[in-house]
């Protein structure tokens, strides 16, 4: 088990490059098992998300070689139909296999998924859009099993008590376009990961309207042919380097970046006083003062990401005031207060809402990771605190995020990876 040791207090200086998209690489992996043939998928992220996703494509029996930011899938005309436990419970995303696989050969039995420990995330709304395109769907054993001699095409509507889904809506587009006829999603979900599956449908022939709006039609083909198909730009990432830069009062450029796709990460950091330069590809971010505090609440694209909030969380912290984050999506996604706490931060949680007192520094202490995005938050809390920041239980952040200590070493942190022996 690894952890990083991060001595802070240095701005962040220079340039960096955002990696290609995990939550964009994880779909359009799945997306390839709806044709036969050779696809290739360029920009891809190489983080542990992707590499199980790689083990449960070569489980199925389609061969995966990857190198280089490129994996190229030869997707044989007959596969397994069914993703084990032992590698789903590692990853919930793995569930994006049961659409592809279910529309492609007429069944697929897929175990109960796993993922981050951020609260209930069910996969009713998938199962919900498979019954609506006419699959029996049952429960056994801790999988789903779900089985259709022809999927057909219908109004299905995904809004949940949780609001809407980026899975599900990406699990039943897949779905639909081998479908009979035309689907229509209704509360689909609008993040730009949607519409960038729907681009590398359309490359492999499907015929899709509407994706990033709320509502999407499909209209179902006899057969979709491989293709090859470039990730977007990582947006969390974006807007984690964006937080690291603002903590630490430094001023970096980021490259190889979607700004469009960040707007709402960019509109809260210039109310913090954070001063930001969007272009072509690129961003450069600027913060010399002491950030000014601000109130805000998550909510679905194109509002501020969930997945953002225990970075801006973390920014907070040595704010001149009183800041106010609301989480609206996950009730369980507060883990990383306590551990910024250990930082001297001053947070308090009064029910979905973090109340954050701004302190004059952080100090060096040790912490623990609890999710993907709170060990992002502990290293951008550890880049601007006083001392030395131990973060264990980094696998989470290794999820999701490519190479991060070179790039933020490359920018002048000082972070360095330690392998932390299994206790006894």
């Amino acid at each position: 088990m690894d952890k990083f040791v991060i001595d802070g207090g240095r701005e962040l200086t220079g340039t960096v490059r955002v990696s290609g998209a995990k939550n964009a690489a994880l779909p359009a992996l799945a997306a390839c098992l709806l044709a036969p043939g050779r696809s290739v998928l360029s920009n891809v992220p190489n983080v542990m998300d992707v590499r199980t996703m790689r083990r449960l494509l070569l489980r199925l029996g389609a061969g995966v070689v990857s190198g280089d930011g490129r994996m190229t899938l030869d997707v044989p005309a007959a596969l397994k139909c069914e993703a084990e436990y032992e590698i789903v419970k590692q990853m919930r995303a793995s569930y994006y296999v049961l659409g592809p696989l279910l529309a492609r050969f007429g069944r697929a039995r897929v175990s109960l998924p796993g993922g981050c420990a951020i609260g209930a995330r069910p996969v009713d709304l998938h199962l919900r859009g498979m019954e609506a395109l006419g699959a029996r769907v049952t429960i056994v054993h801790g999988y789903v099993q779900a089985e259709a001699r022809q999927l057909r095409g219908a109004r299905v509507n995904l809004a949940g008590p949780h609001g809407v889904s980026v899975g599900a809506t990406i699990n039943v587009m897949m779905a639909a376009t081998l479908a009979r006829g035309a689907t229509v999603i209704e509360s689909a979900a609008m993040e730009p990961e949607v519409a960038a599956t729907a681009e590398l449908l359309a490359a492999m022939g499907a015929r899709i309207e509407g994706a990033g709006t709320p509502v999407i039609s499909v209209e179902g083909v006899d057969g979709l042919r491989p293709a090859e198909h470039r990730l977007v730009p990582d947006r969390i990432e974006t807007g984690s380097l964006m937080a690291a830069v603002a903590i630490t009062r430094g001023c970096v450029t980021i490259e190889d970046c979607r700004p469009d796709h960040v707007g709402a990460v960019i509109d809260v950091l210039r109310r913090a006083g954070v001063k930001i330069a969007a272009g072509d590809g690129m961003i450069t971010v600027e913060a010399r003062r002491r950030l000014r505090p601000v109130e805000i609440a998550v909510a679905p694209y194109p509002g501020f990401p969930t997945d953002m909030q225990a970075q801006l969380l973390a920014l907070m912290t040595v704010s001149g005031g009183i800041a106010a984050v609301t989480e609206t999506i996950f009730e369980n996604r507060f883990m990383h207060v306590p551990e910024l706490n250990r930082l001297g931060a001053d947070i308090r949680l009064e029910g979905n809402t973090a109340i954050v007192r701004g302190v004059p520094a952080l100090t060096g202490a040790p912490v623990m990771g609890s999710d993907l995005r709170a060990a992002a938050a502990l290293v951008i809390a550890g880049l601007a605190a006083q001392g030395r920041t131990e973060v264990s239980r980094i696998y989470h952040l290794d999820r999701g995020y490519e190479n991060w200590e070179r790039k933020l070493r490359k920018l002048g942190a000082r972070i360095r990876r330690v392998h932390q022996p299994m206790p006894a």
